[in-house]
C-alpha cells in the first residue's frame, strides 16, 4: 500500500513538472506578447497604459527581466524616478550581463539624482554607465552617456574631462560620425571651445550619416551658437535621409521662429508636431515647442496667445534652464 502510495506520489510530481515545464514557453510567449504591445504603447505616448500592460506580464513572469527593463523605461517617460529605479534594479540583478540594462538604469538614477539633488545618487550614474561600457565596449551609447556625465558632474560626484576624452577617442574608433558629435560635446561643454565645437559638426554635416539622429543633434547645436543658415542645412541632411519624420515639422517650425521668417508656416509645423508626436525623452520635448510658439506670438504682438503657450511650456516639466527662461518671458508679459 506505501509502495503504491510512493509511486501515485511519483507520477503526481513528475505531472507537475511536465505541467510547469510545457507552461513555461507559454509564460515566456505572453511576456513577449506584453512587451510588443507596452512598446506600442509608449510609441503611442500611452505610458500609463503601458505600466498597465507590464505589470500584468510581471505578475505572471516575475523573473522576466525585461520586462522590469521595460516597465523601467515606462516609469522613465513619466518621470516617476522612485519606480524607474526600482525597476532599473530588478533587471541588472536578473541579467547582470546587460550593457543595455546598466545603461537604462544610469538613466533613472541621474533622474532621480536630479530632482534630490543627491550625489550618491550621482556616483551611482557613473558606475552603471562605466559598466554598460565595459560589458558592451560597441555600446556608443552608453558611451555618450558616460561623456556627458563625466564633463557635467563635479570631481567630487567624478566628473573627469580625461575621462570624458577617452570616451570620445573610443566612440571615434568605432562610429566617425558619432565621433565628431561626441568631440563636439567635448569641445563645447569640456573645453568651452565653441569654435572646435563648431569644426567637429560641420564635418557631421559633410558626412553621409544613415540617419537622421546626428543631423538633429546639429541642428540643435547650430540653433545654440546661433547659426541658423548651419541649423537649416543640417534639416535639409536629415529630411533627405527621412523625409517623414515627424520631428522634421518640430525643427523646421523652430528654425523658422529663430529666423523670424514664414511664422504662418512655422506656426503650422509647432502645432502638427504638438498633435501628432507623443512627448518622449528621446524627441524635443513639447515644452521647448510651446516655447517656440510663444515666442512666435510674441514677436507678431500676440501677447495672450504668447502667455498661454509659456504657461502650458511650464506645466510640462522643461528643463532647469528652460523653466528660467520661460518664466523671465512670461514675467516681461505680464509687466508689459
Amino acid at each position: 500500500m506505501k509502495s503504491s502510495h510512493r509511486h501515485i506520489l511519483v507520477i503526481a510530481s513528475s505531472l507537475l513538472l511536465m505541467a510547469l515545464a510545457l507552461s513555461a514557453p507559454a509564460l515566456r510567449a505572453d511576456a513577449s506578447a506584453a512587451i510588443q504591445a507596452a512598446q506600442h504603447q509608449l510609441n503611442a505616448g500611452n505610458y500609463t497604459a503601458a505600466v498597465t500592460t507590464l505589470q500584468a506580464a510581471q505578475a505572471a513572469n516575475p523573473s522576466s527581466a525585461e520586462v522590469c527593463y521595460w516597465l523601467e523605461r515606462s516609469y522613465y517617460e513619466m518621470r516617476d524616478w522612485d519606480n524607474a529605479v526600482a525597476q532599473g534594479e530588478k533587471s541588472v540583478s536578473l541579467d547582470p550581463k546587460n550593457s543595455l540594462f546598466h545603461q537604462w538604469l544610469g538613466r533613472s538614477y541621474g533622474g532621480k539624482a536630479d530632482r534630490d539633488r543627491s550625489y550618491s545618487d550621482a556616483k551611482k550614474v557613473k558606475a552603471e554607465f562605466t559598466l554598460a561600457v565595459s560589458l558592451d565596449p560597441s555600446n556608443i551609447a552608453a558611451r555618450r552617456d558616460l561623456e556627458e556625465y563625466c564633463l557635467d558632474a563635479p570631481w567630487i560626484a567624478g566628473g573627469s574631462k580625461d575621462e570624458a576624452l577617452a570616451q570620445v577617442n573610443a566612440i571615434a574608433a568605432i562610429d566617425p560620425v558619432a565621433g565628431h558629435l561626441a568631440r563636439a560635446m567635448y569641445y563645447r561643454q569640456g573645453m568651452k571651445n565653441t569654435d572646435q565645437a563648431e569644426n567637429e559638426m560641420r564635418q557631421v554635416l559633410a558626412a553621409s550619416a544613415k540617419s537622421v539622429e546626428p543631423y538633429f543633434e546639429a541642428a540643435e547645436f547650430f540653433r545654440s551658437v546661433n547659426k541658423p543658415t548651419d541649423m537649416r542645412a543640417a534639416i535639409d541632411a536629415a529630411a533627405k535621409v527621412n523625409p517623414n519624420d515627424p520631428r522634421l515639422a518640430y525643427y523646421r517650425g523652430a528654425v523658422g521662429v529663430f529666423t523670424n521668417t514664414d511664422l504662418a508656416n512655422s506656426e503650422r509645423d509647432l502645432k502638427s508636431y504638438l498633435a501628432s508626436t507623443p512627448d518622449r525623452s528621446d524627441w524635443p520635448a513639447h515644452a521647448s515647442a510651446r516655447e517656440w510658439l510663444g515666442n512666435l506670438y510674441e514677436a507678431q504682438g500676440k501677447r495672450t496667445d504668447a502667455a498661454e503657450q509659456y504657461q502650458e511650456a511650464l506645466q510640462l516639466h522643461p528643463s532647469n534652464q528652460q523653466r528660467k527662461e520661460v518664466t523671465a518671458r512670461l514675467k516681461k508679459l505680464q509687466k508689459s
